[in-house]
């Protein structure tokens, strides 16, 4: 059964300035802004919620199939999927574009100033969910306005359940068009902040919200997450990482995991388990797709966590 990830691909050029941006950034010429910072260590990953969100799936064993467009530069991470056997047959190659990309430059203080250029992205509406054959699950992640739009309404009209997970992409979108997302979809997945914004546009708690969707899930950082299903709410407890190093794309290790155990037929008990497992193994790795568990090692975790067989 393939899962299709409707979203972006993404590189990721990672920068550390040695100093603190306060010292270089004044106030009262704010107005008048000029600087230029030296930064020694730099680092480009791979990135992009479509691409975290498939590999991690694939390390679970599941069949991802990602859905996303990419520009001219994009023969590297084209290489890429190849090498970690995840088809590139609905990625498409946009002329005369860039893959999306963000470039991040972050100070002692763990303060960040970051460009972000879709690119590509912008073009996701050319790609069509009835192109892919033998799905039965689907996730509109992060990507092009139109095409989050576009790529909702047809998992829908195909009768294919999805997840919506709007992530930073939620801003684009007001209130009714929100509404329509989630009522279109089966399941929604934001973190808190996106909570917290995503019922000041509907107007409506997220009770309310849980009631058009079989499972509305939030996820509350170190704080663990918590899944309204069925009219009652399911807390799944953090489970603490190996190492705290980077944040960087777990919220996609976790979709993975909700991906997988819906894709199994689990309860949300399990399902959120081996969800908040997945964020934990990834934040202690740099970068969204560097974290290498097998399988095996996947399953060991988590009956050493919850003394439960994976399968």
């Amino acid at each position: 059964m393939n899962t299709l990830i409707c979203g972006s691909l993404a590189y990721d050029t990672i920068m550390v300035f040695h100093d603190k941006f306060k010292h270089h950034i004044l106030p009262e010429q704010i107005h008048i802004l000029n600087v230029a910072f030296l930064v020694p260590d730099m680092r480009r990953e791979y990135g992009g919620c479509a691409g975290n969100i498939a590999y991690n799936l694939r390390l679970l064993g599941g069949q991802p199939l990602i859905m996303a467009t990419v520009g001219d530069d994009s023969d590297l991470y084209l290489l890429r999927l190849k090498h970690l056997d995840l088809p590139a047959t609905h990625v498409r190659q946009v002329p005369g574009s860039y893959t999306a990309q963000a470039f991040i430059t972050t100070d002692l203080d763990d303060n960040q100033i970051t460009a972000f250029h879709p690119g590509a992205m912008s073009q996701s509406h050319l790609n069509r969910i009835g192109d892919a054959a033998d799905v039965r699950l689907g996730i509109v992640a992060p990507d092009g306005r139109d095409g989050m739009l576009q790529h909702a309404r047809e998992f829908h009209d195909l009768g294919i359940p999805f997840i919506f997970d709007p992530g930073q992409g939620l801003p684009m979108f007001n209130g009714e068009e929100l509404l329509d997302f989630i009522r279109l979809a089966d399941y929604c997945t934001v973190n808190d902040y996106e909570a917290k914004l995503l019922t000041e546009r509907t107007g409506k708690s997220l009770d309310e919200l849980a009631t058009e969707v079989k499972a509305l899930i939030v996820t509350l950082g170190a704080n663990g997450s918590r899944i309204y299903a069925d009219g009652s709410i399911i807390d799944i407890p953090v489970l603490p990482p190996a190492a705290v190093v980077d944040p960087t794309g777990c919220g996609d290790a976790y979709r993975a995991g909700l991906l997988y155990g819906i894709a199994q037929g689990w309860d949300w008990q399990k399902t959120g388990r081996l969800a908040g497992l997945m964020g934990s193994i990834k934040i202690a790795h740099r970068g969204g797709q560097n974290h290498k568990p097998t399988r095996a090692d996947i399953a060991l975790q988590f009956v050493a966590a919850y003394g439960e067989a994976l399968d």
